[in-house]
């Protein structure tokens, strides 16, 4: 049978045309119904957004549609854990991400799925950097008096989340580590209700990927003290690194991809690879993926195998960082 990755390749080389290779029979029928995309968040935070925005281009390279089905609870674990039971036809996948597969490995020892066993890699969809960030009327004025204000009034102080184990949970977790304070937290069912919750002066600060931040940022309606990767954001130019900020230490950037049950043809995934790769080589999805701040990933660090080599390593990155969170 021919290996996934190779099927990928040659399902490109179609000049965008559905596979039509020497393959199996099914491949060729593969899809022939609706497949159902599962976000394991609200509407309107990063994760969804990425799902729309390419799921929108593949299901017109499928020639099927692509539902987006919002389940939300448990920093995403709910959603995950169902689609990890869901049947291994295709028709059925997830957008996965740090969080619900890597950081709740170690947040939830009783965790009712293993992203390495009971899944199968499809495709890596974009990088997220994290931003510092902060009610607009909260008063330190830069990311060094935030420091120093968040350490004074570590018990005062609360931080958002979209749950135990969602990115926005795991990375303030990095940060609370670094700078050793136990903020209270404030759990939502996704990034989007946080962020209106920030917005609306309710919470004081989180740590979010940059696809939920920079509308709210470019209109004024919360601060940003710095965004943590080595090299500043074109979509927001006037945000610091951390290091230029004065906390190097804190280095985060979460990302989202495409996950099928365990047991999923390899002609399906190789199918689903293929159409994710093409939608994110289309110029109108990258300019929209690109003005949202996402990083988009080399074509080689898309593949299945990638993505398995990625998920492994930040399992291995996260479980010393959150495991005494637990």
């Amino acid at each position: 049978m021919m290996s996934v990755r190779s099927f990928a390749g040659a399902c490109l080389a179609a000049l965008g045309s559905l596979c039509v290779v020497a393959a199996p029979a099914a491949a060729q029928n593969y899809p022939t119904r609706t497949i159902t995309m599962i976000v394991p968040f609200a509407a309107g935070g990063p994760t969804d957004v990425i799902a729309r925005i390419v799921t929108a281009n593949m299901a017109q390279t499928l020639g099927q549609s692509i539902v987006i089905e919002n389940v939300v609870g448990a920093g995403g674990t709910t959603a995950t854990t169902r689609a990890a039971r869901a049947a291994n036809d295709g028709y059925t996948v997830i957008t996965g991400h740090m969080g619900t597969h890597a950081a709740s490995v170690p947040l939830y020892p009783k965790l009712a799925y293993h992203p390495e066993k009971d899944f199968e890699p499809v495709a890596l969809l974009a990088g997220t950097p994290i931003l510092i960030l902060a009610r607009k009327d909260f008063p330190p004025k830069d990311l060094k008096e935030f420091v120093a204000y968040v350490k004074a009034n570590a018990e005062k102080v609360n931080a958002a989340h979209a749950g135990v184990g969602s990115v926005s949970h795991a990375s303030c977790e990095l940060l609370n580590s670094i700078l050793d304070v136990k903020p209270v937290g404030v759990p939502f069912n996704g990034t989007g209700p946080a962020m209106n919750a920030l917005v609306a002066g309710q919470v004081d600060y989180m740590c979010d990927q940059i696809v939920n931040a920079v509308p709210q940022i470019n209109a004024g309606t919360i601060k940003a003290y710095a965004i943590a990767t080595p090299e500043r954001n074109p979509s927001l130019p006037n945000v610091p690194t951390t290091a230029e900020a004065g906390l190097p230490a804190y280095q985060a950037q979460a990302w989202n991809a495409i996950f099928a049950p365990k047991g999923t043809p390899p002609f399906v995934i190789a199918t689903l690879s293929a159409a994710a790769t093409k939608a994110l080589d289309d110029e109108a999805v990258r300019k929209r993926l690109l003005e949202l701040g996402s990083v988009i990933p080399a074509p080689a660090n898309r593949t299945p195998e990638a993505l398995a080599t990625l998920v492994k390593n930040e399992i291995a990155k996260w479980t010393p960082v959150l495991k005494p969170a637990t």
